[in-house]
This record gives C-alpha cells, structure tokens and sequence, in this order.
C-alpha cells in the first residue's frame, strides 16, 4: 500500500495509543543499580565526575539496597575499595574486606529480594590497578592471575552473593571460576560473565570512582573498539566454559555488538551502561543542553531495544521510581 492509504502516524496520534503499540518497554525488574562502598569511610563521598554517585558507607549502601528493593530494582551490583592495597590484591581474599563484608551486610539487609552481583576483579585491589597480577616485564599474567580470581569467586559467593560478575576479561576466567564454585559446593551461585568488554575512553568516571592506581591502559586483555566479530567468539568461549549469563560492556557505542550477542545468546544478556555514559548526560543535562529525564529513559531503552534483558545503570533506582510514578 502507498500514500494516501499507508499512513503510519495513525498508530502515534495519542500518548495511550504509542504506548499500545510500543515494541518495548523498560521494567526496574531489569535494571541493576552498580554501588561503590570504601573502606573506612564514616560519611559517604560524593564522585565529582559523576554528579548524584557516591563511594558508600556500609550504613548509605544498606539503605541504597533497601531502597532498590521498595523501588522494584532487580539488582545491585557491588564494587569494593579497600584502604591498602598490595601487588596482588590480597585484600580481595579476605573474608572481612570491604567488598566481601559488603556482600554480607547488603545479603543481611535484604536478603533474596534483590539479587546480589559482586565484581570478581583485582583492579580495585592491587597497586599498580591492573586486573590482574603482573610478571617480571608488567604484563598481566593470565593464568597466574585465575588463581586470584578463583579464590575471589569461592569467598563472594561465602560471603551471599548470588551472581559473580568476573570483569578483567582473562582467557578462561569463567571455566576456572566454575569450577571453583562446584568444587566449593556453590552449585547455585551463578556468574555474570563480562563476555565482550572493551578497552574504551568512556570509563574514565569510573578511574575516580574507585580510586583507580592505574598506570597505562588495559588494552592487552580488553577488546579493541575496532572489532565486532571477535565478541561473538568472546561469548561462544564464555557460554562453552559454564557463564549463567552473558554482558556486553560499555553499552553505548557497543549498540551493534550488543545486538549482535542478543541475537546469538541462548542465556540472558546483559549491557551496562559505563560512568562516561551517565556523565556526558548529566553534563549536558546540567548545561541545560538537553532534557534530563527524556535523555536518561532514551538512553536506557535504546540499550533494551538493542537486545538487553539486564541494564546496568547509575540511574537505575531514579529511573525505577520514575515507571513506578508512570503507572
């Protein structure tokens, strides 16, 4: 049909009518809210480059779950900074560290109803912030580094967490990690697997945020933006060696991977949306450059239409409350 019969507007003339039709919806179900907590704070530290982010107390990041939770959030996931760190993360292993007593302190506070992801990586941990251990010439040791990240695995999962997210991009970190947690008789602890992970200018927020000590980049182990095949092998590998889920990550200029995994994966994907995402947005939102709210749920649901089940946010309790008001 053509012109004058063929008129697609018809389905756009009311608000009710565009959401009748609407191909996809955001749910807070779907969204994980990503929380800093460091060790020996006694009053929460905001994050200058990301304006409304915090490094939490263990007191503001329980009442951050419990919020997530009254506000329908699926998840949060955690992220640790400790007060020493050392050339192999040893404060990664310690049952009482700061992430690991996060897990139990959020695990206490709310116990099933919202699901518990830890990050299983040394960056935050070690000295030089690296993801893993280095050899005698400064590149990062893979196999010696799955070691770590075995015995980080065994202890979050110990500690509540429900879903482990190994994030240094090690070749087969997801294998080992498995394998630990069966060994370990964590049998039901399932694992996020950052799958396609890329070397990316965007993370920059993220460096303060946890206080990076990075010298350099992480390009040996992080993929290059240049290549858009490879995540697919990336999480063909992930999905062989056990992962419960698979992530793509940034999301925003990673929109054709994303898809590209979506239309592959058996399991759940998942994207997050990075620090340099959210600060460009609330940069331009302060500079009364663009409408916050509209840019925020835009952003967010482009992720989702692309072919996210799961979006990692800094704004996902906001935006949670927003649909909550919407319904």
């Amino acid at each position: 049909m053509s012109f004058p019969t063929n008129r697609p507007r018809r389905l756009r003339t009311t608000p009710a009518l565009r959401r009748l039709t609407a191909e996809h919806r955001l749910s807070a179900a779907e969204l994980v809210l990503p929380a800093f907590i460091r060790e020996g704070l006694t009053e929460p530290n905001p994050i200058s480059s990301m304006p409304g982010v915090q490094q939490h107390t263990t007191e503001t990041l329980k009442r951050a779950a419990s919020e997530a939770v009254e506000l329908g959030v699926g998840g949060i996931m955690l992220f640790g900074i400790p007060a020493v760190r050392d050339a192999t993360g040893t404060a990664a292993l310690d049952p009482d560290g700061v992430l690991n007593k996060a897990i139990r302190d959020v695990r206490a506070e709310v116990g099933d109803e919202l699901v518990i992801m830890s990050d299983v990586c040394l960056d935050e941990f070690t000295d030089h912030g690296h993801c893993g251990v280095l050899d005698a010439s400064g590149y990062v040791d893979n196999d010696a580094t799955l070691e770590i990240y075995a015995r980080m695995a065994v202890a979050q999962a110990e500690a509540g967490a429900h879903v482990l997210g190994p994030s240094g991009m090690m070749d087969g970190q997801i294998a080992v990690i498995r394998q630990a947690l069966e060994e370990a008789g964590h049998t039901t602890t399932a694992v996020v697997a950052y799958a396609a992970k890329y070397a990316s200018a965007f993370y920059g927020p993220f460096r303060e945020a946890v206080d990076s000590q990075l010298t350099g980049d992480r390009r040996t182990y992080q993929m290059d933006a240049a290549n858009r095949r490879e995540a697919v092998l990336e999480v063909e590998l992930d999905l062989e060696e056990g992962a419960d889920m698979v992530m793509v990550k940034p999301a925003m200029s990673y929109l054709d991977i994303l898809a590209d995994v979506a239309a592959m994966s058996p399991v759940p994907v998942a994207a997050y949306q990075i620090s340099g995402e959210y600060s460009m947005i609330e940069a331009a939102a302060a500079n009364g450059w663009i409408d916050r709210r509209a840019a925020i749920t835009e952003s967010v649901l482009g992720i989702k239409r692309a072919g996210a089940n799961i979006v990692l946010t800094y704004w996902a309790s906001e935006l949670a409350g927003w649909l909550k008001e919407s319904r």
